[in-house]
Parts: structure tokens; C-alpha cells; sequence
């Protein structure tokens, strides 16, 4: 199952990656609950996301099955794997957006304040500062280029600041994490900020009982290694899916 981030829906971020991995997988493509509609569901929280996943799976009458998520999408995977370890096979991260709220670093306090001062700006200043926010210090962003013309790219800016505020809110399952039977691989960018994503893969390793972090030279949030080194991630998705305890 694979999650996307707040930028694309699941079948553009993925659609590389899926060529890439080839036949005999069954995927199932989730996408984030926040963006179903023009505003965000009221009370949203990431259980809601959750939930989606849950229902997915049982839809697909997967038991058991590979979990997959890059940056929101990310933190609705680790979010799962909290809430039912025991489904999950294997865990891939690539740059989640969180990690749970304990233990954060005081550079990573701060970050967060950051993204939620940005998320008061105005939507053209907002995005231009989160994007800015993930680059490390003193590292410009990639230019944004033209806005989709989809109309689910107008949902995007609006529900980030719900986004936020829920990983605020949100309390990670640390103990249940530690009771993963499968591998988890967390995919990094160098370019990224090392105060979020390097910090954060930090933390999870601390607590994940099979791990691997591997890193992306050169690759950052916004050209994010799924997409622009597809054929890599699957060659390193299929060794974690090996290792898992009931293989493919």
C-alpha cells in the first residue's frame, strides 16, 4: 500500500515507482482523507487517515501487507503501524513529515515553530516558507514552477495548516512501534533539512527494532528520490519486502 505526500495525489507521485517495481505486486494507491474535499473533515486528526488505510486494506482483503509513505503520507504510516504493528510486513519512510512529538530535538522545536508561523502567513508567502523551511539553513528552494491546473491542487495550501496542527495534536504509539516484526527502511535526501528529516530518522531508529536508513545524495523534499530515482527505491523496496517475515 502507498502513501503519498500533500503535493500529488498517489498515482502521479507513484506512478514512476510502480513502472519501476514491475509485475507481481498488487498495489493499492491511498490518498490522503485531508484532501478529499474542498476543506479539510471537521476534527481532522491523522486517525482519520488511519482509518482510511484500515479500510482499504480490508477492501483489498489484505491481512497483512507492505506499507509504503513519503513525507504526510509518511507520517500516516508510521501512524498505522502504531495502531496495528501486527498487519504491517514492512515499513518504508521516505522523509515522513513526523515522528511522533517526544523526544524532539531543540533544533527541531524550533522548525516546528517555523511551520506554524508559516502556515498564519498568506497562501502565496505560505507555501513559498514551507518550502524554504524544508531546504537546510541557508539553502534556497528549487523554483515551485507553474501551479497544476487540477482542481486539487487549489486543496493543497488550504488543508497544510490543518496538516500541522494535527501532528501537534497527535501522540505516536512508541511501545507499539517497538513490537514491529518487519524490516523498516527510512529513505533520507541529503539536500533536505538536516534539522527535520536526519534528525527525525535519528529518533526513529531508536525505536524501531529492524532498521535501515539509507540516503540519497544529492536528492531533497522536493525532488524527492520515489521520483527522481525510481529504479533505485524499487531495487531497495524489493531487498525490504525479502526481508519481511512472510517475504512478498
Amino acid at each position: 500500500m502507498l502513501l503519498p505526500g500533500a503535493g500529488l495525489p498517489a498515482g502521479s507521485a507513484y506512478r514512476d515507482l510502480l513502472a519501476a517495481l514491475g509485475e507481481g505486486i498488487s498495489p493499492v494507491l491511498v490518498d490522503l482523507e485531508l484532501f478529499a474535499d474542498e476543506v479539510p473533515p471537521p476534527g481532522y486528526c491523522l486517525d482519520l487517515e488511519v482509518a482510511a488505510v484500515a479500510a482499504a486494506a480490508d477492501a483489498a482483503g489484505f491481512d497483512g501487507f507492505h506499507l509504503v509513505g513519503f513525507s504526510a503520507g509518511g507520517a500516516v504510516a508510521l501512524a498505522f503501524a502504531a495502531h496495528a504493528p501486527a498487519r504491517v510486513r514492512s515499513l518504508a519512510l521516505i522523509e515522513p513529515a513526523w515522528a511522533g512529538n517526544e523526544g524532539l530535538a531543540a533544533e527541531e522545536q524550533a522548525l516546528w515553530a517555523a511551520f506554524s508561523r508559516a502556515m498564519a502567513l498568506p497562501v502565496e508567502d505560505r507555501m513559498a516558507e514551507f518550502r524554504r523551511l524544508h531546504m537546510p539553513p541557508g539553502v534556497p528552494p528549487p523554483p515551485a514552477g507553474p501551479a497544476p491546473a487540477a482542481a486539487w491542487a487549489a486543496r493543497r495550501p488550504r488543508g497544510l495548516p490543518t496538516l500541522i496542527a494535527a501532528f501537534a495534536r497527535q501522540r505516536l504509539d512508541l511501545d507499539a512501534l517497538r513490537s514491529l516484526a518487519g524490516p523498516t527502511l527510512v529513505v533520507v535526501g541529503s539536500r533536505s533539512n538536516p534539522d527535520y528529516f536526519a534528525r527525525e530518522a535519528g529518533r526513529l531508529v531508536d525505536v524501531l527494532p529492524d532498521w535501515e536508513v539509507e540516503l540519497f545524495a544529492e536528492r531533497h523534499h522536493f525532488d524527492p528520490p520515489h521520483q527522481a530515482e525510481a529504479e533505485r527505491v524499487a531495487r531497495s523496496l524489493h531487498r525490504l519486502w525479502a526481508r519481511g517475515p512472510h517475504g512478498w
